[in-house]
C-alpha cells in the first residue's frame, strides 16, 4: 500500500477518460439504467468473462472483439435486460447497440465494448436504447464516474467505486474502477460487472495477464449465494495518457501497476460481497499453511460459500464445527490434527482439537459486525491454518439472511 494512495474519483480519475449515466427508460423504475465509459484515445483492452455455457450476447460480442483487436474506445453498459438466452435477435441487438453509440462518438463499431445486466431472457429495449444514446454521449464528463456507477446497479444497495494513484518516472499514474453485483455471486465468475481504467501504458499481453491474475485473487474469490450467471464481465482499459514509458515486461513498474490493479479489484470484490442481497456483514476467510496458494484459495472459497457457515453467522452462532467441515470438504488434502481455527480473536480449535472459549463474547463479536454495516467493524474474520506450507489465500462472502429469500422470490415480479 505504500506504493500508492487512494484518491477521489472512479473510472474518470485516470487521465483521458470520461463517463456518464442516464435514465433511458430501460428499467421500469425509471432510474438511471444506461452508462458509458469513453477514452479520448484508443486504449489497450483486456477482459475476463463468465465461464457459463449460457452466455449473454454482450459476452460473446466482447470476446470476439478482443480476439480480433485488443483495444477499445468505449464501453456501453445497460441495466434492466440481461440480453441473455435471447438467440439471434439478442445478438443483433448487441450489434446495433455498438453501431449506435459508435456513430454518436464518431469511432468505428469495432472500438465499442458492451455489457448488460438485468433479467435473463429479456432483450434490450432497443427503442429506449436508440433514443437514449444521443443524450448519453452528450452528457459525457470527466467527472461522470459516479453517475455511471449508479446507472449499472440492479439489486445493489450502493454503487461501488474506487481510484488509486502512484508515481512512476515522476508522473502520476492512476487506476479507477467501478462494479455492480449483489446476488448470484460465486467464483468463475460471479454475477457482477467490473470496469477498470488506467492512464498508464502496458503491453497488450501483459495487461491481459495482469487482469487475469487480479481477477483470480478478487472477483473469483467472492461468494454470496453459490450461483453464477450469464453476463459476468470485467473489462480493463489502459490508454497511456499518463505519458509514462510503456511497460513491456514484468519489472518494478509492472509490479506496482499490477499491485494497484489487484487492490482495485479486491476493493470492488469486497464491496460486492458486503452488499450481498439481504446481508448484514462481510465475511473474510484467511487460509494459511497450504502447500500452494490455489489450495488455500480453494479452502477459503469453500468456507465463505458454505450455507451452514453463512447461516450460523447470521444467527450469531460461533459454530466452528461448520467451518471445520467446510474446510474438510474443499478437496484439498491436509492432516486434521494440523487444523487451527479462529473467529476474530477467538481461538476455537488448535492442533485439530477443540478449545474452550467464551461463547457469549464470540456471539457478541458476530452481532457487533452486523451492527457495523458499511463500517470497518462490519467484517467477520475467519482464520484457518491447515499446516506449515507457504500457501495462503483469501475469500470474501456474507451472511445468509431471511431477506435474501424475500429479494429473490420477488425479483422478476
Amino acid at each position: 500500500m505504500s506504493e500508492w494512495q487512494q484518491i477521489s474519483g472512479s473510472v474518470t480519475a485516470p487521465k483521458g477518460f470520461k463517463a456518464t449515466g442516464i435514465a433511458a427508460g430501460l428499467k421500469p423504475s425509471k432510474t438511471a439504467d444506461l452508462a458509458l465509459i469513453f477514452s479520448e484515445t484508443e486504449a489497450i483492452a483486456a477482459g475476463v468473462f463468465t465461464t457459463s455455457e449460457v452466455r449473454a450476447a454482450c459476452v460473446d460480442y466482447c470476446r470476439q472483439r478482443l480476439q480480433a483487436k485488443a483495444s477499445a474506445r468505449a464501453v456501453l453498459i445497460n441495466a434492466g435486460q440481461a440480453n441473455a438466452a435471447t438467440g439471434e435477435l439478442g445478438w443483433q441487438d448487441a450489434l446495433k447497440s455498438a453501431e449506435l453509440v459508435a456513430a454518436q462518438l464518431n469511432v468505428p463499431p469495432e472500438s465499442i465494448l458492451l455489457a448488460s445486466t438485468g433479467v435473463i431472457g429479456k432483450r434490450i429495449r432497443m427503442d429506449a436504447m436508440e433514443s437514449g444514446i444521443p443524450t448519453l454521449v452528450a452528457s459525457l464528463s470527466d467527472e461522470g464516474g459516479e453517475t455511471a456507477a449508479k446507472a449499472i446497479i440492479t439489486t445493489d444497495l450502493v454503487p461501488k467505486t474506487i481510484a488509486l494513484e502512484t508515481i512512476i518516472d515522476g508522473r502520476p499514474v492512476r487506476i479507477g474502477g467501478m462494479a455492480k453485483g449483489s446476488g448470484m455471486i460465486h467464483p468463475n465468475m460471479a454475477t457482477m460487472l467490473g470496469f477498470i481504467t488506467c492512464d498508464g501504458m502496458v503491453a497488450t499481453h501483459l495487461w491481459q495477464e495482469m487482469l487475469s491474475r487480479a481477477v483470480n485473487q478478487s472477483f473469483n474469490q467472492i461468494t454470496v449465494d453459490g450461483d453464477t450467471s450469464t453476463n459476468d464481465t470485467v473489462i480493463a482499459l489502459a490508454n497511456g495518457q499518463s505519458r509514462t514509458a510503456a511497460i513491456m515486461e514484468m519489472g518494478k513498474e509492472a509490479q506496482i501497476i499490477e499491485g494497484m490493479l489487484t487492490e482495485v479489484c479486491q476493493y470492488l470484490a469486497k464491496a460486492i460481497a458486503r452488499d450481498g442481497e439481504g446481508a448484514t456483514c462481510l465475511v473474510e476467510v484467511q487460509v494459511t499453511g497450504a502447500t500452494d496458494n490455489e489450495s488455500a484459495r480453494r479452502i477459503a472459497r469453500t468456507i465463505a460459500g458454505s450455507s451452514l457457515v453463512k447461516s450460523a453467522i447470521f444467527g450469531r452462532d460461533p459454530n466452528w464445527g461448520r467451518i471445520a467441515a467446510a474446510a474438510g470438504r474443499a478437496g484439498v488434502s491436509f492432516h486434521q490434527e494440523d487444523l487451527r481455527i479462529k473467529l476474530g480473536d477467538f481461538l476455537m480449535m488448535d492442533n485439530g482439537q477443540p478449545l474452550d472459549y467464551d461463547r457469549s463474547s464470540a456471539s457478541h463479536y458476530l452481532k457487533k459486525a452486523a451492527e457495523g454495516a458499511y463500517l470497518k467493524e462490519d467484517t467477520v474474520l475467519i482464520s484457518v491454518c491447515i499446516g506449515n506450507g507457504s500457501g495462503t489465500g483469501q475469500a470474501w462472502g456474507c451472511d445468509l439472511s431471511y431477506d435474501y429469500v424475500k429479494i429473490n422470490a420477488d425479483y422478476t415480479t
